[in-house]
């Protein structure tokens, strides 16, 4: 699976993707201005790849910010992990590949609850599926 976006072009396969149950959907919260997000851009390309159970979507916090609403960013890359639409994980991760794998692989090993995430994470998910609505 290829990371996905909210842009129109991607929104057929975003709705597929978020509506097939995926075990978890990993979501990057970058900026198109932060060097460190896109150098890591390419590691959350081949994580998706490596990961095909898992619906992978880059959220840029400003051409998307309809969608990432009010979540606070303090630092790039944020991460936001769903499973069943609820919050798993939600906070910076260090930008490197391996790293990512391992937190992503912790997640699918367990069964893990979800995490009492401010309001604007928990809605993530769901303007996701609004944005897939079109």
């Amino acid at each position: 699976m290829r990371v996905l976006t909210t842009s129109a072009g991607d929104r057929d396969s975003l709705k597929r993707a978020m509506g097939e149950a995926p075990q978890l959907v990993v979501v990057s919260l970058c900026a198109a201005w932060c060097d460190t997000c896109n150098e890591f851009r390419a590691a959350f390309e081949r994580i998706a790849i490596a990961r095909p159970q898992c619906a992978f979507v880059w959220v840029d916090i400003e051409d998307d910010a309809v969608i990432a609403g009010d979540i606070d960013i303090e630092n790039f890359p944020t991460l936001a992990v769903f499973r069943d639409g609820q919050p798993t994980f939600f906070g910076v991760s260090l930008p490197h590949e391996s790293t990512v794998l391992r937190l992503i692989d912790a997640l699918l090993q367990s069964d893990p609850l979800a995490i009492d995430a401010p309001a604007a994470v928990a809605a993530l998910s769901a303007a996701l599926l609004n944005a897939a609505a079109g």
